[in-house]
């Protein structure tokens, strides 16, 4: 490939135009048809209480407030809607069950990840630590790195280091300040109001008042917000976290390598991309975030025919995500490899020929068209 290829103005170009199609219409339609199976599956989280019901439906709220917040998401990268007034407000209410602060947001997800993926320092979703980093930490740090980057640390990743330090305790450059103390009296208001209602609910159904209460808050509210955590923080982590995905550092980062080798295109069954809404065709996404989630297909393919040599693409199995998460510990700029805890870096696995570790099937693979 000729250097003068390696960027993203020349990557763009070949993308047809009609992957920037963005209607109003259709962005208002996928909106409500995502804001009434949530409002379903709410309605029937607060009317049934067996755990064979429950447990469904947890998993089907979660699926819906990740559905919701992708299009919040298409909505403040400006993809979803032509009308900034409209992306706001969709994308602020499609974000309220996150309890996302739209502008800040905007703020950390357009400008600083998108603009540094997977660059040293720059770059905080995900952000690998140093063998050096580490040997540094006291024990509780040990423990809590060890927590958050197993298998079952995503949500619980995504909840502290994302949400709640970068979200809410975050403090913004002074010009932002009061559109988030706007945003954060709506997010407030919602939360207030949602809780209070819920409460109110569960003291009026339940004998025991107290426990009612706090029951219908934890059931509706509670559990979907923590699989939500789950939901994103895994799929974040899979999209930017593997083997063969390396970081960069401050110097020697590109724009090109951040968004067309920092990232995945990844394969998903079709009943849970209905949710994902195609956002792990994330290499087309991170080379241009004004293509709506709908016209990444179209994109990605075009990226199959000129780049195929290039990005990472295959068919996703929840095996590969145990495996990176027992292998890729801590990053070592010097070297350019992930490592274990001792700093002994692993070899990368190949995805084409890897078995499950738990079966002898074969990990499917997309064969990739080279340029």
């Amino acid at each position: 490939m000729l250097e003068n290829e390696r960027t993203l103005a020349a990557v763009i170009s070949r993308f047809p135009a009609e992957c920037y199609d963005n209607p109003t219409w259709k962005g208002l339609a996928y909106v409500a048809r995502d804001l009434a199976l949530y409002a379903g599956t709410i309605a029937a989280l607060v009317a049934f209480d067996h755990p064979l019901v429950l447990i469904p439906l947890w998993l089907l709220a979660g699926l819906c407030i990740s559905a919701l917040f992708i299009l919040g998401h298409d909505a403040a990268h400006g993809s979803l809607f032509k009308s900034k007034r409209l992306a706001y407000v969709v994308g602020q209410i499609c974000m309220l069950p996150t309890l996302h602060l739209y502008e800040l947001w905007c703020y950390g997800h357009n400008r600083v990840h998108h603009g540094h993926t997977t660059r040293e320092v720059m770059d905080y979703v995900w952000h690998p630590t140093t063998p050096d980093e580490y040997r540094a930490m006291t024990k509780a740090q040990k423990l809590a790195h060890r927590l958050k980057w197993s298998c079952i640390g995503g949500g619980i990743y995504y909840l502290w280091d994302i949400w709640w330090k970068r979200m809410i305790l975050f403090t913004p450059p002074e010009k932002m300040q009061p559109d988030v103390r706007r945003d954060r009296w709506v997010v407030g208001s919602f939360f207030g109001f949602a809780s209070l209602s819920l409460l109110t609910a569960g003291a009026l159904r339940y004998p025991n008042a107290i426990g009612g209460a706090l029951w219908m808050w934890l059931k509706v509210f509670g559990v979907p917000f923590l699989i939500w955590n789950y939901s994103i923080g895994i799929v974040v982590y899979v999209q930017h976290i593997a083997h063969d995905i390396a970081w960069h550092s401050r110097r020697e980062w590109t724009k090109f390598a951040g968004q067309m080798e920092g990232t995945t295109i990844l394969h998903i069954p079709a009943y849970l991309n209905f949710f994902y809404h195609n956002i792990f065709l994330h290499v087309a996404h991170h080379v241009d975030m004004r293509i709506p989630f709908y016209g990444l297909p179209a994109a990605t393919e075009t990226l199959r025919k000129h780049y195929g040599s290039i990005v990472r693409e295959r068919a996703y199995h929840p095996s590969q995500y145990l495996a990176t998460t027992r292998t890729c510990k801590l990053f070592d700029f010097d070297r350019g490899v992930w490592c274990n805890y001792a700093g002994r870096p692993y070899e990368p696995i190949d995805w084409d020929t890897a078995s499950d570790p738990r079966s002898t099937d074969k990990v499917a693979s997309k064969t990739l068209t080279p340029s």
